[in-house]
């Protein structure tokens, strides 16, 4: 699964690096995006391509309960093209959730440690991403909400997680923002784990644990404990 990720980079610069309008004129500096939380991702209109601000956590127009968005903030790979709430946004509405670095807990006996992946050069992971509007009955605003693509492991990520977030190369951008109705075989093809992948991870500090924490401390690579003296 994919249930943390950090957004350190400037909207302006994620623009930049994703040949995007900034729509959504964000500063970054986020340390801890939760679901229900608002962060930037890259969507294609036609042939207009932006940054805007979505909320985490899908909700489609049929939905009686919004807050069926706590529920559905990843979406298995395996079951897109089938599942009800996320084969239409499949289809035609899928979108890049670029982040700095996303958290995973491992599980060190009754423990559960704070690893940030990321990265090794730093540059921005592309997330593959589904999104969807829907109007406020009340208000009549329209609002756009996101989920997070997860598919099973490859070989780094399996020591760590039995999920992981799926990760989309500069090479397969547009096609996985390509607004025009897909064939689900064709994209699944993009879904399978990668080996080729450059990635790191590194424990950080539990305050990640806390939703309401933020801020540079929680990135903090953990220092291993000194070795033992050995006495002659």
């Amino acid at each position: 699964m994919c249930g943390r990720f950090t957004q350190q980079t400037p909207s302006s610069e994620l623009a930049r690096i994703f040949e995007a309008e900034d729509l959504a004129d964000d500063a970054g500096g986020r340390f801890n995006v939760a679901p229900t939380d608002e962060a930037a991702v890259v969507v294609q209109r036609d042939d207009r391509r932006a940054v805007v601000r979505y909320r985490w956590g899908l909700v489609p127009a049929w939905a009686d309960d919004p807050k069926i968005a706590s529920r559905a903030f990843n979406a298995r790979a395996e079951t897109l093209a089938t599942s009800p709430l996320f084969r239409d946004a499949f289809r035609r509405r899928r979108c890049l959730v670029p982040v700095d670095g996303f958290y995973e807990w491992l599980r060190e006996g009754s423990r559960r440690q704070p690893m940030r992946i990321h990265d090794p050069a730093d540059r921005p992971l592309a997330l593959a991403g589904l999104w969807t509007g829907r109007q406020d009955v009340e208000t009549g605003e329209w609002r756009r909400t996101f989920t997070i693509v997860t598919t099973s492991p490859n070989e780094f990520m399996a020591s760590i997680h039995d999920r992981m977030p799926v990760i989309v190369p500069p090479d397969a951008w547009a096609r996985w923002l390509d607004p025009a109705p897909a064939d689900p075989v064709e994209l699944r093809a993009l879904l399978e784990p990668r080996d080729d992948l450059a990635l790191d991870a590194y424990p950080v500090p539990t305050l990640v644990n806390n939703v309401r924490n933020d801020g540079p401390a929680l990135v903090e690579r953990l220092q291993p404990p000194p070795e033992p003296l050995t006495l002659l």
